[in-house]
């Protein structure tokens, strides 16, 4: 028999602990819990390191994303979520992010307390594979995961056209900022990607061996080319747009050679 190894991530110990043990009654599926993003990541870690990878990733849709929450198999749950602290609802969309990127063999299925097209078309754009309410049926459940295994997508059919909707907006965006960046220069474009990884002026004018009035004249043309009025609404088009952010550490090493 091949077994499914589910890890559930969510910050609700009662919740996280009544559903790993009721997905842990099927003779195919194998459970662990971790009560954080931190803690799944490195849950996820270890079994790659361990040979014993985990298939899906079941996880909070309003998982709290502070860094440094004790977590992990074995009860590392925080004891309560405390009202203003930690990130913002919706880590856990950042979570299958991180998910894809590190362990992309790895299927998610986030689980929502409410249907929201827009939260479930930006889980889908992280890479996730389904969204499904969290109190529905096990069976239900069990159908989800082993879809997800089989490279469906799941979504509840009252979500498909909002999701649907918010989809094509999004890639309305995506073009129409793509058609904005094309009209770059290629140093205005080099320019972008610094701006993009988070250099400032000086930075960025250390970085491609310019002065930092030529660097400025560059961010302006690059402002008004994109339409915007401030660096970090540059950025953001930016990103809708795909753009990659610089790569710092080659930048380092292309310099050292070109000093040797």
């Amino acid at each position: 028999m091949v077994r499914i190894r589910v890890l559930v991530v969510d910050d609700h110990r009662i919740f996280a602990e009544s559903l790993a043990a009721a997905l842990a009654a099927e003779p195919d599926v194998d459970v662990s819990a971790a009560g954080s993003g931190p803690a799944a990541l490195r849950c996820l870690e270890r079994g790659a390191n361990e040979g014993r990878r985990f298939d899906v990733l079941l996880v909070d849709s309003d998982l709290s994303g502070a860094p440094g929450l004790p977590g992990g198999v074995g009860g590392g749950f925080p004891a309560q979520r405390e009202a203003g602290s930690g990130a913002p609802p919706g880590d856990g969309i950042a979570l299958v992010a991180a998910v894809r990127t590190a362990h992309p063999g790895v299927r998610t299925v986030v689980l929502a307390e409410r249907d929201e097209p827009r939260r479930a078309a930006l889980a889908l754009q992280a890479g996730a594979s389904g969204w499904v309410a969290k109190d529905c049926s096990l069976s239900r459940l069990l159908a989800v995961v082993r879809g997800v295994l089989r490279e469906e997508t799941h979504l509840p059919p009252a979500l498909l056209t909002g999701v649907l909707r918010e989809l094509t907006q999004a890639r309305k965006h995506r073009t129409d900022s793509e058609r904005l960046v094309e009209s770059l220069t290629p140093r205005e474009h080099e320019v972008l990607r610094c701006m993009v990884a988070g250099l400032g002026r000086k930075d960025v004018a250390a970085r491609l061996f310019l002065s930092p009035h030529t660097v400025r004249t560059h961010m302006q043309n690059v402002l008004g080319k994109l339409g915007v009025h401030s660096t970090l609404a540059a950025v953001a088009l930016a990103r809708r747009a795909g753009v990659r952010p610089a790569d710092l550490a080659g930048d380092v090493v292309e310099r050292s050679g070109q000093l040797a």
